[in-house]
């Protein structure tokens, strides 16, 4: 979406801050003990207040308010009642959703109480890799270049990227052009960032898998070699004086 008057650049931001301070809220509410379905539940409660709706659920028929994602799952995790949250976790929240014609998307990885498994330097290179990829990008840049941030930074800290997960454009739907911006360098995507673009860039950081695979429950994704994911997302437009983030509000800066 490309914002072409203070209307729309308003209802941006009233969206993405609906699911910024959703997903704070919710990644402050989980405690061990409590099922994932307890925790998409009480988004959803926050869901109704506002009067939005869950952007996968209308984009996709996903059965749930957001996806939550626990340990070896990467993303799209399914909220359940079998599934109990433990201390030490690694937890995925991924809050989009449609308000009054407009939508929003972030989401954010977090270890669940005392880091007993050592998840934490991860879920640190994750939020430190996106930071750097958002502030590098300007009008006119290329979209590639914010893959070679994210897959260069990820190397130098141990890791790796899914290379088959990306962020995305957005803002009158869930996903729109550019409809890939990679967590790789991608030398044959020649697209670049216009002003006043509407963007979700996000990271996939793994420990060991490049590339995902899909549960039999058609919906959680995990990795084809194993190993854990972080991953965190921010909304923004692209301004002439550098990235607007709208989904500061969810505290993972």
């Amino acid at each position: 979406m490309l914002i072409k008057s203070s209307d729309e650049l308003e209802g941006m931001k009233r969206v993405s801050s609906f699911v910024a301070t959703t997903l704070q809220q919710m990644t402050a509410f989980a405690k061990p003990g409590m099922s994932t379905y307890e925790l998409d539940q009480f988004g959803g409660e926050l869901f109704k207040k506002a009067g939005a709706k869950s952007a996968p659920y209308v984009s996709y028929g996903f059965p749930g308010w957001t996806c939550i994602s626990v340990n070896q799952e990467i993303a799209h995790g399914l909220p359940s009642k079998k599934t109990i949250l433990k201390e030490g976790d690694l937890v995925n929240i991924d809050v989009s959703a449609s308000l009054h014609g407009f939508f929003a998307d972030n989401g954010g990885s977090f270890v669940l109480g005392n880091d007993v498994h050592n998840f934490g330097p991860l879920v640190e290179a994750s939020k430190r890799i996106l930071k750097k990829a958002i502030e590098g990008i300007t009008v006119d840049s290329k979209v590639n270049l914010v893959g070679r941030t994210i897959h260069r930074e990820a190397q130098k800290a141990g890791f790796t990227v899914i290379h088959d997960l990306c962020g995305h454009g957005v803002g009158r739907s869930l996903h729109e052009e550019p409809s890939e911006i990679p967590n790789y360098f991608d030398r044959w995507n020649r697209k670049r960032f216009r002003k006043n673009l509407v963007v979700a860039v996000e990271t996939f950081i793994s420990t060991k898998s490049k590339h995902f695979e899909t549960l039999d429950d058609g919906w959680t994704l995990v990795g084809n070699k194993g190993g854990f994911v972080a991953q965190h997302e921010h909304t923004l437009v692209i301004t002439e004086d550098g990235p607007m983030v709208l989904t500061g509000e969810n505290g993972y800066w």
